[in-house]
């Protein structure tokens, strides 16, 4: 087995422009696939969830009708030409996709003028996505380039029923009553919330690295998908590391699946589908990918205590944890993919805390270091570890809840990640 050459002590610091074309009125009940595709690869992604609020209100639960949803996010990788993906996977009713368009991100809900690109599904302007189903958009010609975001307007003309959508986005999107996917400025969408909805994925293809199998999933709980980083900064621990690649003049696609609340084992109601469950849909289908990064474990043995948010999960024993490690790793290496294990970091003075839970933490964590199970390793845990408590993050890494890292804390797991073994 590898190890990380670069594993961090702890405590060190971390489009062309265009204008819109007309939508047809009529739409199709089928999109292309990746069936025979070539040349794309997946720039920007995140794993749906079913439709849940279990801490605040959001959008999902009583969906949309006749309003319009402005989503921004950021690619990591560029290209000549963009496809969306939309999923209606917790669905229980077909999804009518009234007209969706792409384009340049500016501030707050607004675009750059000149960037709008209608989008199209097998050549027509809206698309019914079957309850279960998840699509791919036709590509269109539209230039980005890495670390650039890009902004998807979905607008649903007819009521959606609760919505498949990604809880944690730490980012903001925006809603319109009305048909405004085609707008410039921002001024109608005077909703906002911190979720994605439908949008599950960007590909795209005509870059430098469109035939390279080169991409990078990044696979776990809320410490992948960013929880206690600044919103709208793109600073989890996965932006970090595509930021690193870029400043190699190399950039890599780098693919988010982490769902915050997530477990190896258990299905969690509000936290999405076991990760050995989910790992199918959500990271084997997607394009142009040889690595995935597994950081996932926390809730597995947090969850079956009474602070759990919405009450405990089964019990869960290292042997367990350790068993569906084994399985993500051979579901992965089935599909010819590299697989990276990652260390569990601190949570002492967290609401996970107990010494049964340390030990099984520490218990799984020399599993992940000595079993020889990955292809290497990467140990998050000493690289965000207080040097005079190693038990707990340090400080300047603290979010504030001794759980989560703050925005130097990811920059200190990307940093430990030896790019070479990637």
């Amino acid at each position: 087995m590898k190890t990380t050459s670069t594993l961090r002590r702890a405590g060190i610091a971390l489009l062309a422009a265009t204008t819109l074309t007309a939508l047809p009125a009529t739409g199709a009940t089928a999109a292309p696939t990746r069936g025979g595709d070539t040349g794309w690869h997946g720039a920007w992604a995140a794993s749906p969830q079913a439709a849940t609020a279990p801490f605040a209100p959001n959008w999902s639960t009583a969906g949309f009708d006749d309003q319009t949803v402005r989503q921004t996010v950021r690619v990591t990788t560029g290209g000549t030409r963009a496809r969306i993906e939309l999923t209606n996977r917790y669905g229980s009713t077909p999804l009518r996709i009234t007209g969706a368009t792409v384009a340049r991100t500016a501030e707050g809900g607004a675009v750059r003028p000149g960037s709008v690109r209608a989008l199209t599904f097998g050549g027509r302007g809206s698309v019914t996505i079957p309850a279960g189903d998840t699509l791919l958009s036709d590509g269109v010609p539209f230039r980005t380039g890495a670390l650039e975001s890009v902004t998807v307007t979905l607008y649903l003309a007819g009521p959606t029923g609760p919505a498949t959508f990604h809880h944690f986005a730490g980012a903001t999107s925006y809603r319109a009553a009305g048909d405004h996917r085609a707008d410039v400025a921002g001024t109608a969408f005077t909703e906002t919330d911190s979720s994605w909805y439908y949008l599950s994925g960007v590909e795209v293809s005509g870059g430098p690295h469109s035939a390279r199998r080169d991409g990078i999933v990044t696979f776990g709980d809320s410490i992948t998908d960013g929880v206690g980083a600044t919103p709208n900064a793109d600073n989890r621990y996965p932006d970090e590391l595509a930021e690193r690649l870029v400043a190699t003049g190399s950039p890599r696609a780098v693919l988010n699946h982490g769902i915050g609340g997530n477990q190896v084992t258990n299905d969690v109601t509000w936290a999405g589908e076991k990760g050995i469950a989910r790992f199918k849909q959500d990271v084997l289908t997607e394009q142009g990918v040889g690595t995935v990064i597994l950081l996932e474990g926390l809730n597995d043995i947090g969850g079956s205590g009474p602070a759990f948010p919405g009450g405990p999960t089964p019990e869960v024993s290292v042997n367990q944890l350790i068993e569906g490690h084994r399985t993500l790793i051979r579901q992965a290496h089935a599909k010819g993919l590299k697989v990276v294990g990652a260390t569990l970091t601190p949570v002492k003075g967290s609401f996970y805390f107990t010494e049964v839970n340390e030990a099984k933490r520490e218990a799984f964590n020399d599993w992940v270091r000595t079993s020889g199970a990955y292809d290497a390793v990467v140990d998050f845990d000493r690289a965000v570890a207080d040097p005079a408590d190693p038990d707990r993050i340090l400080p300047a890494y603290d979010s504030g809840d001794a759980l989560h890292p703050n925005d130097a804390g990811y920059r200190a797991m990307a940093e430990a990640l030896d790019l070479d073994e990637l």
